[in-house]
């Protein structure tokens, strides 16, 4: 049978528009015809007979999570604040443990703010337009720094509650309630910040969480620190913990609203002026409450004790820097996996424990801020295809229908 000039007019213009198809681009097919603008180019979906949109999806996320995580700055921040962390405990434990310092931590916490203020203000000043004095733009920081003086008061009360947990429950207790942290600090995001998580993450926190309880077994597992303190009232206490750690979790998440959601717009070093600046007559009035420790004001200080107050420092910094590229769940992530990394150098240098639990325990928490991290089910909607310059479906019959009468 002879076939119609109609078919094979078009037939033959299906057989031209394939000639003129370019090379594939992720997908995109260009029509390129010297009658036809060459500008105006169309995406085209483009499937594998064994490949489904599920398949592509999942891998298109899954890839997108890992390229984020692995932004330079963000990773940066949270490696360095996690070897803060693991340097600061480790030279804690060798001034209290090995050198048997007996200095206030009041003052070396007041210490740590001052450094941190100073420096705070020298970058400020710094990146002020050329011309335009830092002490009037200074001035003006503290005069709107009452939202960094409620998170200080907050940190001023978090000190005074665990100073009462530790007067009525014992030392193991207390380190066991005290990492629920974790969780209430996940929680907050989602009340405050309503950010939602999958439940690989929830089951990662919860992990973690767990984790960390039994890397601290040689603290709480001992008999002389499960006794609770003589005529303490372990309810009071209870109570007490649950409370700083609820106000921890909070704490964080408020500092992460003002840093990323405040009207003012200040940037990091502005609110670590002012956290700094605030926090410093709360320490005065902790060291005058604590009437200067054992030993009097300011008595047995060393080297070792003016490195722990520049770590302080350095910490708050780094804090408030992991929080602005980051966020306070990360934040916690690499504060949880210096326990791990301290306690570790701590045996080996030091002659810390180190239990076959805690191997098990530290394996856990490496394993459960891995599967928090690269959990490849965000509940962001998956991403999808856009077409190129704006092209539409409309646009591409157009073009595929000017072919047609061209040829």
């Amino acid at each position: 049978m002879e076939e119609s000039p109609h078919r094979h007019r078009k037939n033959k213009s299906r057989d031209h528009i394939a000639h003129l198809a370019a090379n594939t681009d992720d997908g995109r097919y260009h029509l390129r015809n010297n009658n036809i603008n060459s500008n105006s180019t169309a995406r085209i979906k483009h499937r594998k007979p064994d490949i489904t949109d599920t398949d592509i999806t999942k891998k298109t996320s899954s890839s997108m999570i890992f390229k984020s995580m692995m932004n330079s700055t963000k990773l940066f921040v949270l490696v360095v604040l996690c070897l803060q962390n693991t340097l600061y405990t480790v030279m804690r434990r060798y001034s209290l443990g090995v050198l048997k310092e007996n200095c206030s931590k009041y003052e070396v916490l007041l210490l740590a703010e001052v450094i941190k203020m100073v420096y705070s203000a020298f970058k400020v000043a710094g990146s002020l337009p050329q011309g335009e004095k830092p002490i009037p733009k200074l001035r003006y920081l503290l005069r709107r720094s009452s939202k960094m003086g409620i998170l200080a008061f907050i940190y001023g009360a978090m000190n005074i509650l665990s100073f009462i947990s530790l007067r009525n429950i014992s030392a193991g207790i207390f380190t066991i309630f005290a990492q629920l942290k974790i969780l209430t600090t996940a929680t907050c995001s989602s009340v405050i910040l309503r950010r939602s998580y999958s439940m690989t993450k929830w089951r990662a926190l919860i992990s973690l969480m767990l984790g960390v309880i039994l890397f601290s077994e040689p603290i709480w597992n001992q008999s002389d620190m499960s006794v609770n303190p003589e005529g303490g009232n372990v309810f009071l206490g209870t109570v007490a913990v649950l409370i700083e750690v609820s106000l921890s979790g909070f704490a964080s998440i408020y500092f992460e609203k003002v840093i990323k959601t405040d009207p003012e717009q200040l940037g990091i070093w502005e609110r670590n002026y002012q956290l700094a600046f605030t926090s410093i007559p709360i320490y005065i009035a902790f060291i005058l409450w604590d009437e200067g420790g054992d030993i009097g004001y300011f008595g047995g200080w060393s080297v070792t004790t003016g490195v722990l107050s520049m770590l302080g420092a350095a910490g708050g910094l780094l804090v408030a820097l992991s929080i602005k590229h980051g966020d306070s769940i990360l934040k916690t992530l690499a504060t949880t996996g210096a326990i791990v990394l301290s306690a570790t150098l701590d045996h080996f240098l030091l002659g810390g424990p180190l239990t076959p639990i805690m191997c098990i325990a530290g394996t856990q928490v490496v394993i459960s801020i891995c599967n928090y991290t690269f959990d490849a089910s965000p509940p962001e909607a998956p991403l999808q295809v856009v077409k190129r310059d704006g092209a539409n479906e409309e646009e591409l019959s157009s073009l595929t229908a000017k072919v047609e009468e061209r040829a």
